[in-house]
């Protein structure tokens, strides 16, 4: 009895063992969603996540600054739903301060800097091509990859989007200085609230107008197809998404609202679905 005992024991441990190194070199995965893996350049660190086949679509989730890949359950989930048909690849954004990715803060170019993250981490995955859809501050991100790289982006989805109030035009650098910067000052010393300051005034207090990274005629002008999913809360102001949708040559708007009743939402999903697979590559 003392043996068999002795090889249950021991075929127990070997087991966690291996569990171990199976968690050490991410080949375990949780709730469906790809092993986390890591995206490095100089003192840049990304952590993304990816699952399924097919065509590549990035998914940016809300959250402005604290923008993580677990946002992407809201308002529904997004891996869940699209990567039966789509090679889906999020990241977390860089110091985001619920998130794992890392990196200096470029004060001269705040959004450009995280366009960097983004465009990285695909050519890390030896993506050219792809669709994108975001959330919240996806909008601004996702006009930022259409200006910076126009051949690339196939097609675009902006859910909820982030947008400029006149009435509050410091709403969203007051959130950020209040429920980002001091937790990331906190948690990396070289980084000063003078700095996250500055960082924030650039991003969105320096030519703040419309979706903060493009111009209206930027927009006028773009023949990147777009889907618009309205909202209608300080950050995502309703008249800038339907501005947007109404300068967009080839934009479609969604029903509003979209989000409540929650019944509506499968709709939404489905018309995402729709716009996704009228403009994906015939050969992908």
């Amino acid at each position: 009895m003392d043996l068999i005992r002795r090889r249950i024991l021991a075929t127990g441990a070997a087991a966690t063992a291996m569990a171990a190194v199976r968690r050490v070199f991410g080949q375990e995965t949780g709730k469906g969603v790809g092993a986390m893996s890591f995206y490095e350049k100089g003192p840049v660190r990304i952590r993304y996540e990816e699952a399924g086949s097919g065509f590549p679509l990035l998914l940016i989730a809300g959250g402005g600054l604290n923008s993580t890949i677990a946002g992407l359950t809201n308002p529904f989930d997004s891996f869940g739903e699209f990567k039966g048909e789509y090679r889906c690849v999020a990241a977390d954004l860089r110091n985001a301060n619920p998130g794992q990715s890392s990196g200096p803060l470029e004060i001269d170019r705040p959004w450009d800097s995280h366009t960097d993250d983004q465009l990285g981490v695909l050519d890390h995955l030896g993506i050219n091509k792809f669709m994108v859809m975001g959330f919240c501050i996806g909008g601004p991100f996702i006009w930022n990859l259409i200006k910076r790289a126009p051949d690339r982006v196939v097609a675009a989805v902006l859910a909820q989007p982030v947008g400029f109030r006149p009435e509050m035009p410091t709403f969203m650098y007051d959130g950020s200085m209040t429920g980002w910067g001091p937790d990331l000052v906190k948690r990396r010393p070289d980084i000063k609230m003078d700095m996250v300051e500055k960082y924030l005034t650039r991003m969105y207090r320096t030519n703040a107008d419309f979706v903060f990274t493009v111009t209206r005629d930027f927009v006028r002008n773009c023949q990147t197809p777009v889907l618009i999913l309205p909202d209608d809360v300080p950050a995502h102001p309703y008249a800038v998404a339907m501005e947007a949708a109404m300068l967009a040559p080839k934009a479609e708007v969604s029903m509003f609202p979209w989000k409540e009743p929650k019944e509506r939402i499968p709709l939404a999903v489905r018309q995402i679905h729709s716009f996704l697979r009228a403009h994906r590559p015939a050969s992908a």
